[in-house]
């Protein structure tokens, strides 16, 4: 049996400050998640299965240049070579541990995977889940919908917007998203 995938939360940078703060990706609309559960897990970036726990001390969402980041302060890492030396971890909980969700909201995270489907003809596998970002890649759009990337059974990459308009029923249990996708969208693709 396999173990259930672990959350990533954020992205380790580099220190911010002197007391061993360290400024992270954010990836999760969540960043109050930080006060609430204190206890994460860090992990070498794509080896999640080399995870330590550890605690959060405290968390600052920067403005300026770093906005849509977060300064993250652990216990026990108390200077500047301390948050070095956790640069390009990343910041993980159990699946278990994810915040609940408003009635109807899915967690980006369970769509990849699903085969999508369009006038009962499957379209493909989703493989990543991709968001607009600003000019500098600084900072997520949030008024712009996230465009799913689906693997087709042919091999090509379509790119499909992830919108209440277009989306039918997903049924994350049988890994099934079915959408109503407008004619020709597909066409292009083909």
């Amino acid at each position: 049996m396999t173990e259930p995938a672990w959350i990533t939360v954020a992205h380790l940078l580099r220190p911010q400050g002197r007391k061993g703060e360290i400024l992270a990706d954010l990836l999760t609309d969540f960043p109050e998640r930080f006060s609430t559960n204190k206890h994460v897990f860090l992990a070498p970036e794509g080896k999640l299965g080399s995870r330590t726990p550890i605690q959060v001390e405290s968390h600052w969402l920067p403005l300026g240049k770093n906005a849509g980041r977060i300064v993250l302060k652990f216990s026990g890492v108390d200077s500047i070579e301390a948050a070095e030396a956790l640069a390009h971890f990343d910041v993980i909980i159990p699946p278990e541990e994810r915040l609940p969700l408003e009635e109807g909201a899915v967690y980006i995270s369970d769509l990849v995977g699903c085969t999508v489907v369009s006038a009962g003809q499957t379209v493909g596998v989703i493989e990543d889940v991709q968001f607009a970002t600003s000019p500098d890649g600084s900072a997520r759009l949030t008024d712009a919908a996230p465009i799913l990337a689906v693997q087709s059974p042919s091999g090509k990459e379509i790119l499909i917007p992830f919108v209440r308009d277009f989306l039918g029923r997903i049924d994350l249990e049988a890994r099934r998203i079915e959408m109503n996708l407008p004619a020709g969208l597909l066409d292009i693709y083909l």
